[in-house]
């Protein structure tokens, strides 16, 4: 196994890895492929071998994607993102971040795929250094249609922008990529969003140029490939995706990428961890690099869940919680709902009303200036306003998702996002699986909804979603129908500008996480489903 600082050349010498001989040349075995889909756990892993599948792209690679199935019916999320924060909230477990280094067209995005289909592990991020070329100017732009600008210096690259992004990225923070469009020498309007990486793969012919850039990479690997094979496949590339004609490539290749390559690029082996000849065709090095991956990601698995439940027993509620007045009127709804006896329809009744009075209730808490109008009649009515931009509402699926209707009925043309979160049945932690949200969530109010909160597991990683994508923490308000003391306790503390809000508090949780007296299953109630036996929903509205 790896050592920080240990270097792993794979040659094929007396004394190192043997290789396996090698391959005969197939038409599409050099070509880049695009990002892999993530192959979930129970379905068999395919095997390291070359791909036959061209790269067909204009524009720099950035992107992550949630694990998932499609059928003809509904998509199937089939691996979740383990906590990455402790109980107190903080960013606890960074990205573990691969840096691929090596020449123009040495297959560092083929090694980057291979890589990732073999890990098998959920919310990987491929982060491309081609979308952080600079602006170029008009004088550059005439250059670069000319084939006379040099796409391969240091100075070429927005070093700065792509530390601070990676920088980001490695702690968890949601991040925008610029997206180059390589047919116009431009960057294009439209950024891409990135967030929720348990691995990073960041590839680059200038990957290891940088010193800040250098800090941020856990694993260094520096893809070698031949100059005449490197140059072959960068002639097929260019011309048929980005429409340039041989003399220009040649002349670009001899006069900036070749010289470059031997100035900046080649001299970072010697900061490399491992260097890979023959890149996604290396399969013994592809498979030590998984190895060790596979071990720094078991080295950082942390838990929440069990920590919650024992944390913060026999302390007062805090301030921060604001419970509904138990007027007759709701008691008598909760008298309802908590019956196990009650049908589905007065279920879904009596559950609305108090969602509609839980909203209005809630919104109270929103800080409003002083405003005068002029009234029909000609007078003065002093009132109030909200301060603020907007107030987008967040719900975590699925049963979160029953309360979006109370909301749409009091805050007009609000914006909806949506965050699914589920309980994996070996660990018990909680996982985020999907989410979406509206663009400049934070500038926004935040009204975040679950059913029921018990232990407060999934509404903490809710949160904690939250502030990665730069919603002030004083912004969110947690609305939910029941909590328990303990589900409080845990928000309260570890997100304690966090308004929390609900209509009850019952004071105990069982060892199966379920609030007691409680309300029972809530989404299975609600949308007339029944959880299997073997279900291990913590009652907060997680089950699916």
């Amino acid at each position: 196994m790896l050592r920080p600082g240990q270097r792993c050349d794979f040659l094929g010498r007396a004394g190192k890895f043997p290789l396996p001989p090698p391959q005969p040349h197939r038409h599409g075995d050099d070509s880049l492929d695009g990002l892999s889909n993530h192959v979930p756990n129970h379905v068999p892993r395919c095997p390291l071998t070359p791909s036959l599948s061209p790269r067909k792209r204009t524009t720099s690679q950035s992107k992550t994607e949630p694990p998932l199935l499609r059928t003809s019916k509904r998509t199937i999320y089939t691996a979740g993102r383990p906590p990455w924060y402790n109980v107190t909230g903080t960013t606890f477990k960074e990205a573990f971040v691969i840096g691929l280094c090596g020449g123009s067209a040495s297959g560092k995005t083929t090694v980057a795929n291979k890589i990732i289909e073999a890990l098998d592990v959920p919310w990987v991020v491929l982060l491309s250094m081609d979308s952080f070329y600079k602006v170029l100017n008009k004088e550059e732009q005439e250059l670069a249609a000319k084939n006379e600008y040099n796409f391969d210096h240091p100075d070429a690259f927005d070093f700065e922008l792509l530390v601070n992004i990676l920088r980001k990225l490695k702690k968890g923070k949601s991040i925008k990529v610029p997206v180059y469009d390589f047919t116009t020498h431009s960057r294009r309007k439209e950024w891409k969003t990135v967030y929720g990486a348990n691995v990073v793969i960041f590839e680059g012919i200038l990957a290891f140029a940088n010193k800040e850039l250098l800090k941020l990479l856990d694993m260094k690997v520096f893809v070698d490939t031949d100059s005449d094979i490197r140059l072959i496949r960068r002639l097929k590339r260019d011309i048929s995706q980005r429409g340039r004609d041989i003399s220009g490539i040649i002349k670009q290749y001899n006069k900036f990428v070749k010289p470059a390559f031997e100035q900046y690029i080649e001299p970072t082996v010697q900061v490399a961890d491992i260097v890979v000849p023959r890149g996604g065709e290396n399969f013994v090095a592809l498979d030590l690099i998984v190895q060790h991956v596979h071990s720094q990601l078991e080295k950082r698995e942390i838990t929440v869940r069990s920590a919650l439940a024992s944390a913060h027993q026999g302390q007062p509620l805090p301030k921060t919680l604001s419970v509904m007045e138990s007027t007759p009127q709701v008691r008598g709804m909760h008298t309802i709902i908590r019956n196990r006896e009650t049908n589905r329809d007065e279920f879904i009744f009596y559950s609305k009303r108090l969602m509609r009075l839980l909203i209005e209730h809630a919104l109270s808490f929103l800080p409003l200036k002083s405003v005068s109008v002029e009234t029909p009649q000609g007078s003065i009515y002093e009132g109030k306003r909200l301060c603020g931009n907007r107030i987008t509402g967040v719900s975590i699926l699925r049963a979160g998702e029953t309360m979006e209707q109370a909301l749409m009925a009091v805050c007009k043309d609000i914006r909806l996002g949506k965050i699914l979160i589920q309980t994996n049945h070996d660990t018990g932690e909680p996982e985020l699986h999907y989410l979406r949200l509206p663009k400049d969530i934070s500038e926004d109010y935040v009204i975040l909804m679950d059913s029921t909160v018990s232990t407060g597991a999934a509404a903490l990683m809710a949160v904690r979603v939250l502030l990665d994508h730069d919603v002030a923490e004083d912004k969110i308000f947690l609305l939910s129908l029941l909590m328990a003391e303990m589900g409080v306790h845990s928000v309260a503390y570890a997100f304690p500008k966090v308004r929390i809000i609900t209509t009850a508090v019952d004071k105990e949780v069982n060892d199966q996480f379920h609030i007691i007296p409680g309300i029972g299953n809530f989404g299975d109630r609600y949308f007339g489903t029944d959880a299997p036996s073997d279900w291990c929903e913590s009652d907060e509205g997680m089950e699916f």
